[in-house]
C-alpha cells in the first residue's frame, strides 16, 4: 500500500513539475498556456481518480477473499 501512495505521490509531482515547465518553455499566448494548464490539471486529476478507483477495487476484492477464507 505505502508504495502505491509513493507512486502516486511521485506521478503526481513529476506531472506538476512537469506542467510547469512546459509552461515556462512553451511558445504560446497566456490564454493558450492557460487553457492547456487546465486541461493536463484536469488530465491528471481524473488518472489519479482511475488509479484510485482500481485500487479501491483490487483492495474490496482482497478483503473480500480474506473474509470469505473464514
Amino acid at each position: 500500500m505505502r508504495r502505491f501512495g509513493n507512486f502516486i505521490a511521485g506521478a503526481f509531482f513529476g506531472a506538476l513539475i512537469g506542467s510547469a515547465v512546459g509552461i515556462m518553455l512553451a511558445p504560446r499566448s497566456g490564454d493558450e498556456l492557460r487553457k492547456t494548464a487546465v486541461d493536463r490539471v484536469i488530465a491528471l486529476r481524473d488518472e489519479i481518480r482511475q488509479a484510485y478507483e482500481t485500487r479501491r477495487m483490487q483492495l474490496e476484492a482482497e478483503l473480500e477473499a480474506l473474509r470469505a477464507s473464514k
